[in-house]
């Protein structure tokens, strides 16, 4: 097993403590000592379950009144995890500033940008009738900046590290690999909900052409990365059971780069002059539709993985995260699919994945909670 496997798989890993009362785990160790990147995963994934809900081709009673009560949690949630990292930077600056130099560690600075662009889609997506449309837009403008932002550097220091500095082994790849470069591709898929809300000209065309470029720099880079995932599987095989959940990353740019294309798409016509504008509407179901064939033969394969890791034993720990927000972006890109074709079988399967997401985050956000409480994932590494 490399060392960055090792890393990963005793980050957080579940430890025989006593959780019966509060933080009794920590044995001393301080709260906010070992607070990473890693745990705006939380916010992404219960995001997801909100935006995602708003986006299924299917009307349940009362499904929107949950999103935006999961939208109103997952507010809090970004508000609690960025006191919480504040605090660690202030009290452990050493600590936090070795996350970037961790080659582990380091790729997980992507969610921090992803969780402020998922919550800042929420509030224009299910979050409008709580806030109003003004704060709803003031919101989503001001997470989307900040989220894209911290994307892009991310989506270059994190792979100059690991290009530079980091000590990478031949078996080290594995889904976390992937976080630092997804952002710009959430950026691609929630900025055209900004469009409407920005003068015409200049401004709509900008915003259209950098999401466009945003899609295309991360479409390429994970396709390289997943492709080294991929290598390291055949020659390496899937290595330590903790870090068996990242592949479900792999999910994430695929299933978000399908939803970036049908939302690039649905506002391409109102900017770009014909014929170009057709073109890029039809390309939510010329790549979608193909790429879409792909997410599900990744889908199966990790489906076949999970199960066998379980089997064998696989130990709960924040990387759990990694079956909620991915599978939320499958659910979001193929409720596109259906509502520009009216496939029956789309709708079914958005509806599906749906559920299978609302059972992973049900799951993960217990056994969090749980971990919280008896102080066993706030621990230092092993």
């Amino acid at each position: 097993m490399s060392t960055l496997q090792a890393r990963t798989s005793t980050s957080t890993s579940e430890r025989p403590v006593d959780r019966r009362s509060f933080l009794s785990a920590l044995q001393g160790q301080p709260a906010f000592g070992f607070i990473g990147p890693n745990w705006f995963a939380s916010v992404m994934g219960t995001g997801i379950v909100a935006n995602a809900a708003a986006t299924l081709p299917v009307k349940v009673p009362g499904l929107l009144l949950f999103a935006r009560t999961v939208w109103v949690l997952d507010v809090i949630l970004l508000a609690v995890i960025s006191t919480a990292t504040i605090i660690h930077w202030t009290q452990h600056p050493r600590t936090a500033r070795g996350h970037l130099d961790n080659p582990a560690m380091s790729h997980f600075y992507g969610a921090p940008a992803m969780a402020l662009m998922t919550v800042g889609a929420g509030a224009l997506l299910v979050g409008q009738p709580l806030v109003g449309q003004a704060t709803a837009v003031g919101m989503d403008f001001v997470l989307w900046t900040a989220g894209t932002l911290l994307g892009l550097w991310t989506a270059v220091a994190v792979p100059y590290k690991a290009f530079t500095t980091h000590e990478v082994k031949p078996d080290a790849a594995f889904g976390g690999w992937l976080m630092p470069i997804v952002p710009p591709m959430v950026s691609a898929a929630t900025g055209p909900l900004l469009i409407p809300h920005l003068p015409a000209g200049q401004w709509q065309l900008t915003m259209q052409l950098a999401c466009t470029m945003m899609f295309g720099l991360t479409i390429v880079a994970s396709l390289v990365v997943i492709t080294m995932i991929w290598t390291r599987l055949v020659h390496h095989k899937v290595g330590a059971a903790a870090a068996a959940p990242t592949l479900w990353i792999v999910l994430g740019p695929l299933g978000q780069s399908i939803t970036a294309a049908h939302t690039l798409g649905a506002t391409a016509t109102g900017v770009y002059p014909a014929p170009y504008g057709r073109a890029f509407e039809a390309m939510g179901l010329v790549y979608g539709a193909p790429m879409w064939g792909f997410a599900m033969l990744w889908l199966a394969l990790v489906i076949a993985i999970t199960i066998r890791t379980v089997r064998a034993g696989m130990p709960f720990s924040l990387t759990w995260w990694s079956f909620t927000f991915p599978v939320g972006t499958v659910v979001t890109g193929t409720s596109g699919l259906a509502a520009i074709t009216g496939a029956h079988f789309l709708a079914v399967a958005a509806v599906l994945f749906y559920a299978g997401l609302l059972l992973a985050w049900g799951t993960v956000a217990v056994r969090t909670g749980r971990g919280v409480f008896s102080g066993h994932l706030l621990r230092a590494p092993a």
